[in-house]
């Protein structure tokens, strides 16, 4: 639902398991709650979030039991359950098709605010991600700085207690249904790379910010351009020291490529793929094998995500997500191929291909997260 995050590195060793009784609340809360068009919905989700509709009811239900936000501390409004217990719920959600949120201010944004933001930050804005008041976007990407994050030239210039932003973002995931922006901009007009950046938290009605949505192949708009046009917004509003935003920017990330590809959204895609062999009455064996294969595949990288939210494999923090948001991503991709292979002429199984080929894009490619293992183990 909402990924995994520690504030301080591994789990403490008295962190709950998912033992029986809380399997048991669970699968008796799911059972109740999931109403048949909430599970419709989930069924047919292609991309990255089922439908508005389907997710403001979901979020209430989750908000009235309080796991809308499965990993946060209890503190902070938070569920405040162990890594286990996240991927029990997942998994459990994914059995019963329920709406997927994927709300970027519970799984990215929040954890970074309860990691470094204010006390004034934290209760002012970790409440209104709980409640759906706030939706957030995620504004990294310009037209020159993709997977080169640093080369970004949003500028951000000072006047008073004020920034004006002039610029661009591109790719902005659901920025059309955001209401804040978290976003790195430049604030010294002479600086390069990671230096001299500021990382803002931007309300999305500031005058002067427009939204173009991006129509993908199927015709759907997950993605938009987002343009600044001397958008004012206060100094105040950021993570961290100004000049110093790639340090949060860096955990933000950190974060993100942890959870943006779960494994409850894997098993999601494997249903969906053998539903489509059922569908089809296929009775191919090598695709059978290849689904069994893939399934076996999901079940080492969960037990490898329980080891990085542990602390167990002994590699930094950078390394240990890019790892995780590699093998994800790939494993994400082979399953919708396995899914067009089963139900070619389905246009879910089509659409739901077409969505995961930017999976290894986002968030960094493939190639610069191989770059990263590379340099961890010391290659040249």
């Amino acid at each position: 639902m909402d990924g995994s995050f520690q504030i301080s590195g591994a789990e403490p060793a008295t962190a709950q398991r998912a033992d029986a009784p809380f399997r048991r609340r669970v699968d008796s809360f799911l059972d109740t709650a999931l109403t048949e068009e909430l599970r419709a919905a989930g069924r047919v989700t292609t991309g990255l979030k089922s439908s508005p509709e389907a997710c403001a009811v979901w979020r209430e239900k989750l908000c009235e039991r309080g796991w809308f936000a499965p990993s946060w501390p209890v503190e902070h409004g938070g569920a405040g359950w162990s890594t286990e217990q996240r991927l029990y719920f997942e998994n459990a959600c994914a059995a019963r098709d329920a709406p997927i949120l994927q709300s970027s201010g519970v799984r990215t944004i929040g954890p970074l605010i309860i990691a470094e933001g204010s006390p004034e930050q934290q209760a002012r804005y970790l409440p209104s991600i709980l409640s759906g008041a706030h939706e957030w976007c995620q504004g990294f990407s310009e037209p020159q700085a993709g997977s080169d994050l640093s080369a970004l030239t949003l500028r951000a210039e000072r006047d008073g207690e004020e920034f004006i932003l002039t610029g661009s973002k591109l790719w902005t995931s659901f920025a059309q249904y955001a209401t804040h922006m978290f976003l790195l901009a430049r604030c010294d007009p002479q600086s390069s790379g990671g230096a001299g950046l500021v990382f803002l938290l931007v309300e999305m009605d500031r005058p002067g910010i427009t939204v173009k949505p991006i129509h993908f192949i199927d015709g759907d708009c997950e993605t938009n351009e987002v343009f600044f046009d001397r958008v004012r917004t206060p100094a105040a509003d950021r993570i961290g020291d100004i000049g110093a935003g790639w340090k949060a920017a860096k955990r933000l990330m950190a974060i993100a490529r942890s959870n943006n590809t779960t494994t409850g959204l894997l098993r999601r895609a494997l249903r969906a793929a053998q539903r489509g062999v059922v569908a089809q009455d296929c009775d191919d064996d090598a695709l059978r094998a290849k689904l069994a294969s893939l399934a076996r595949r999901i079940d080492e990288f969960e037990a490898f995500e329980i080891h990085v939210s542990a602390g167990r494999i002994g590699a930094a923090e950078g390394p240990a997500t890019s790892a995780l948001k590699l093998i994800a991503t790939e494993l994400h991709q082979a399953i919708t191929e396995a899914g067009l292979e089963a139900a070619a002429d389905s246009d879910f199984a089509q659409a739901k291909y077409f969505a995961t080929r930017a999976a290894t894009i986002y968030s960094g490619t493939s190639e610069v997260h191989r770059n990263i293992l590379a340099q961890a183990i010391g290659c040249p």
